[in-house]
């Protein structure tokens, strides 16, 4: 299992991930899930995976191949992420790519009871249209971040979505958000083991096209300690000075 969470801002983007993968309580090792890609000055994209270990790790090496292939005038929009005018012609071609590594290995996993699927979120910006965010479904298919629906996630998102749905808006500060998305992946490692540190968060301002900061926080960073006891200092605070319960005596504070 995994986690990631793609957040789109007036001011750019945010994107964090964890590491942590498991095939069974017995066998939990870290990969990164996190790939940027710069193929020409003028663009720049970020993507985050989750599912099939397998099938990610083909579908990275399936973009990348096609990058190192000697560039082709003639090539058709969306042939490879050189040859995109728009962020939606990027999604559609890793959705195309996705669904191609699952059709490979479609017949001999479904002899094995196993699941092929994978889910990614790709964010970034070519030359001067919008930056954006994308989540691309198993299927291929695909849905844009907007600011009423800034950040998208993947993988075990439940645990780490409240805090996003209560203060997570378009208009954040690219800090603010950044912060939030790594506490959002803190509160999930405390409730799901299946995700974990090194968390990885990147972020892009809107028209820069390159990373301003990109950080690895480890396991042992004492960050992480910090952010969660500010956290549950905040919500016990918040418990507090909640609306007395109609049993409770009064006491005229």
């Amino acid at each position: 299992m995994t986690y990631c969470i793609g957040y789109w801002l007036e001011k750019g983007l945010v994107l964090a991930s964890d590491s942590r993968t498991n095939a069974g309580v017995d066998y939990i090792s870290t990969y990164s899930k996190m790939y940027s890609f710069q193929p020409a000055p003028d663009r720049l994209f970020v993507i985050l995976a989750a599912g099939s270990l397998a099938t990610t790790h083909a579908v990275i090496s399936w973009i990348r191949r096609d990058l190192d292939r000697p560039a082709d005038l003639e090539a058709g929009a969306g042939k490879d992420l050189r040859h995109c005018d728009y962020l939606f012609e990027a999604a559609a071609y890793v959705g195309r790519v996705s669904v191609a590594v699952q059709k490979e290995n479609e017949e001999s996993l479904r002899q094995a009871g196993a699941s092929g699927g994978a889910t990614f979120l790709l964010a970034g910006q070519i030359g001067s249209e919008p930056h954006g965010l994308y989540l691309i479904y198993p299927q291929g298919n695909a849905i844009m971040a907007t600011p009423e629906t800034p950040y998208l996630q993947i993988g075990e998102s439940k645990y780490g979505k409240p805090p996003l749905d209560n203060i997570g808006r378009a208009n954040l500060s690219l800090e603010d958000a950044a912060k939030l998305c790594l506490m959002s992946e803190v509160l999930t490692q405390r409730s799901n083991l299946s995700v974990g540190p090194p968390f990885e968060l990147v972020v892009i301002p809107t028209g820069s096209l390159s990373i301003a900061h990109q950080i690895k926080v480890e396991a042992d960073d004492p960050s992480l300690d910090k952010m969660i006891d500010v956290w549950i200092e905040a919500q016990r605070e918040a418990l507090y000075r909640l609306p007395s319960l109609p049993w409770e005596k009064e006491t005229g504070d």
